[in-house]
């Protein structure tokens, strides 16, 4: 829409001309009134009257009749009165659409700007609904409610709206981004055997987690039809992680809500959880309250992620190692290796479980900063 000001939509209200004008001015050129060209065009007086105001637009057929008694071709009439209608119906939807600027409070709009999702020239509201009604690929607000990636999180096992702290329309925005950023990628089509038969290849990058290893995870995905992106968090989001299917491609979306290593690749390994146990018309976000249909799925989810990186059995047996109420880095070095894990993933189950203090990670020098 080319109006994206006030000002705009006031200089487009007073400089648009119906293509009455047109006709009003070419009748008195030929010499004759309202009254005489009816009658030429065997149409009622009124029904002239109110296509010269605007009124009722011209059809091909009143086209076809003008060409024959004004001498001017019909295709000029029709293209006359598409422009008007357009420029008409946008002056109309950009004065609704103004009157909706309170809703862009619930946008986290100048992140969006600085990410590069959306682009403004101005930060007038008019333009700022417009860029995100194109962001979301929406025709309005309505729409954006019933079609959008809102709609798809308010239908799952949580209730967003209902979290303080939690902004659904920053979340919405996240997942309408992963979409854009899926687009982009090429995939294979998915092989449910070959993404299982992969994730034990996958466990090999998250042990040796070189500093590529996000490229080296993503190809291995695409080579067995999964698609993984990671998406900047948004103020308020408060979500690290997201699973669903777009079309017949399962798509995991990362998000830098905690950038730490073995929270990444925990995270990494629940999403694939939810692709081989759960539905493909679910979306499975991480960081949100479920409802207790949601947390089965989630609980089925961390059991995979579990056994896939540190089981409750390697568990147990590290266990038995503690002497002194601890565990010297060597220990914790050596048993990762052993059952082919990342230290980190071991001190942060710990830490998680209040076993040993915060932080130890650090300390041991096992925790990684996840930068993407």
């Amino acid at each position: 829409m080319k109006l994206k000001t006030q000002s705009d939509i006031d200089l487009a209200k007073a400089l648009i001309s119906p293509p009455g004008d047109t006709l009003a001015e070419t009748i008195k050129e030929l010499g004759f009134n309202q009254s005489e060209l009816a009658v030429r065009m065997g149409r009622p007086q009124k029904t002239i009257n109110e296509i010269i105001q605007g009124k009722t637009a011209i059809m091909p057929e009143t086209a076809i009749q003008l060409e024959r008694v004004t001498g001017v071709p019909a295709d000029f009439w029709l293209e006359r009165e598409k422009n008007y209608r357009l420029e008409l119906a946008e002056i109309l939807e950009a004065e609704r659409v103004l009157q909706e600027k309170d809703w862009l409070k619930n946008f986290p709009i100048k992140e969006m700007i600085s990410l590069n999702w959306i682009s403004l020239k101005t930060k007038d509201p008019l333009e700022c609904v417009e860029a995100l009604f194109q962001f979301f690929r929406v025709g309005g607000k309505e729409a954006f409610y019933t079609s959008s990636c809102f709609a798809t999180i308010e239908k799952q096992s949580y209730r967003l709206t209902n979290q303080k702290k939690k902004n659904p329309y920053a979340l919405a925005a996240w997942l309408r981004q992963g979409e854009v950023q899926a687009a982009q990628l090429e995939a294979n089509k998915f092989d449910k055997t070959a993404f299982k038969d992969a994730l034990k290849e996958i466990k090999k990058i998250m042990v040796d987690h070189p500093d590529n290893f996000f490229q080296l995870l993503a190809r291995k995905c695409a080579e067995v039809g999964v698609k993984i992106i990671h998406t900047p968090k948004l103020p308020n989001s408060k979500v690290h992680g997201a699973t669903r299917w777009i079309g017949d491609t399962p798509v995991i979306q990362l998000s830098n809500q905690f950038q730490r290593n073995d929270i990444f690749w925990f995270t990494f390994f629940h999403e694939a959880g939810h692709i081989l146990k759960h539905g493909k018309k679910e979306v499975f976000l991480e960081g949100l309250d479920y409802t207790d249909e949601g947390l089965v799925k989630e609980a089925e989810a961390d059991a995979f992620a579990i056994a896939a990186t540190y089981s409750e059995k390697e568990e147990i047996e590290f266990m038995s190692l503690r002497r002194n109420g601890t565990w010297t880095t060597n220990q914790i070095v050596e048993f990762a290796k052993k059952i082919n894990t990342h230290p980190a993933i071991i001190v942060g189950r710990l830490e998680r479980k209040k076993i040993i203090q915060p932080g130890q990670g650090h300390v041991h020098g096992f925790y990684r900063k996840i930068e993407l």
